[in-house]
C-alpha cells in the first residue's frame, strides 16, 4: 500500500505541492517564467548562490516528501512528510526524528479528493512547544486539525470536510485563531486555538481552483491574511475587518507553480514555485526575481521558512523523483 501511495505522490503531486499536472517542470537551469503585476519591472535573473547548502536528504522510497515547515527557537525544523503521513523534527545537524505517524484510513486514502492518497500538510508550532498540523484523508473521522504537545501523541481538535483538501495553516496569535486553506473547496476557514468548530471565513472566487488545486499557502501579517493560489498563480492579501474578511487584494500574478511563501525580515515575500523548480523574491514594489533554482539543489520546492537572515527551503521531489531535501541559504545580500 505504501509503495502505491508513493507512486501516486510522485506521479500526480501532493496537496499543496503546486505541481501542475498540465505543465512539466522547467529544467533546473531555466529561470521560472514569472509575470509581475501590471506596471512593475521585469524579472531580474538570479545571481549564483554558492552559500546554499543542503542540510539533509530525505528518503523518497519511504514517502519522506516534505510538504510544510515550522521552526522552533532552538533551530529545529518541524516538517510534515506528505506521503508518509508523518510529522518529524530535523535538528541543525540534519538529524531527522519521527514524532508521529497518522494512521491510514480504511481505504488507504484513495478517497482523498484530487490526489487519491492521505497526507499531512500545513504545520504550526506555538510558544509552548505544541505542534498543530493538518491531515487530509478523505475520511470524515480523521480529516482535520491536530494538536501534538511535546512528548505526546497527536489528537484531532477540529474536524474538517472530508470532501476537501486542508492544506495551509497559519495562526493569528492576537485573536488566537487558526486560518486553514482548502485547496479543493477554495475556502479559508477559522478554528479557535483551543479547537472546536471550523467556520468558513472566505470563499471568494480568487481562492478557487481552476483545474487542479486552488488556495494553498497562508500567513497572517499586519492585519491581513495572505494566501497563494496554485491554479491561478497569484499572491493575495485579505484584510482583517474586525475578524471578518475584507475584499481580496491581488499582490502578484503569473507566478506559475506558486506554492508556499514566507516574509523576509525586510518585508519582502519569498515564495516557492514548485513545477518550475525555483524560489523567487517578490519585492514590495512588485519586482520579482529568482533566488534559487535546481542548480542550488531544489527538487520541487514546497515550502519555506525564515529564521533571522537564513532561509530554509523544503523540496519534495514530486516530479523530479530524485532527492527530497532541506536547503538553508543566507538571505542577506540577496
Amino acid at each position: 500500500m505504501r509503495s502505491r501511495i508513493l507512486t501516486l505522490a510522485v506521479a500526480t503531486a501532493a496537496a499543496g505541492a503546486l505541481v501542475m499536472p498540465w505543465a512539466a517542470p522547467a529544467p533546473a537551469s531555466t529561470p521560472a517564467a514569472v509575470v509581475t503585476p501590471a506596471g512593475s519591472a521585469p524579472v531580474t535573473p538570479a545571481r549564483s548562490a554558492p552559500a546554499a547548502r543542503i542540510v539533509t536528504h530525505f528518503d523518497l522510497a519511504k514517502g519522506q516528501l516534505p510538504e510544510n515547515i515550522a521552526l522552533g527557537p532552538d533551530g529545529t525544523a518541524y516538517l510534515t512528510f506528505a506521503a508518509a503521513r508523518q510529522v518529524v523534527a530535523v535538528d541543525r545537524t540534519g538529524r531527522t526524528r519521527v514524532l508521529a505517524t497518522l494512521p491510514a484510513p480504511a481505504d488507504g486514502g484513495v478517497a482523498t479528493p484530487v490526489l487519491g492518497f492521505a497526507l499531512t500538510s500545513g504545520i504550526v508550532r506555538t510558544g509552548d512547544g505544541a505542534l498543530y498540523f493538518l491531515y487530509a484523508s478523505g475520511d470524515a473521522a480523521s480529516t482535520g486539525l491536530y494538536r501534538m504537545p511535546p512528548g505526546q501523541q497527536p489528537r484531532r481538535i477540529a474536524a474538517l470536510p472530508a470532501a476537501g483538501l486542508p492544506n495551509g495553516l497559519a495562526l493569528d496569535p492576537t485573536s488566537r485563531t487558526f486560518y486553514v486553506t482548502d485547496s479543493v473547496l477554495g475556502t479559508i476557514s477559522t478554528v479557535p486555538l483551543a479547537g472546536g468548530t471550523a467556520r468558513v471565513w472566505s470563499s471568494a472566487s480568487a481562492l478557487a481552483a481552476t483545474g487542479f488545486l486552488g488556495v494553498n499557502g497562508v500567513k497572517v501579517r499586519d492585519g491581513a491574511v495572505w494566501v497563494t493560489n496554485l491554479d491561478q498563480g497569484t499572491l493575495l492579501r485579505i484584510p482583517l475587518r474586525q475578524g471578518r474578511a475584507g475584499s481580496v487584494e491581488t499582490r502578484a500574478t503569473g507566478l506559475v507553480g506558486l506554492d508556499d511563501f514566507a516574509f523576509a525580515p525586510d518585508g519582502r515575500v519569498v515564495a516557492t514555485l514548485n513545477g518550475p523548480n525555483t524560489v523567487v523574491v517578490v519585492d514590495g514594489d512588485g519586482r520579482t526575481r529568482t533566488l534559487l533554482t535546481g542548480a542550488d539543489g531544489l527538487q520541487n520546492p514546497t515550502s519555506v521558512a525564515v529564521r533571522g537572515h537564513t532561509l530554509l527551503v523544503a523540496s519534495a521531489a514530486y516530479t523530479t523523483a530524485t532527492d527530497p531535501n532541506l536547503i538553508a541559504v543566507p538571505l542577506h545580500h540577496r
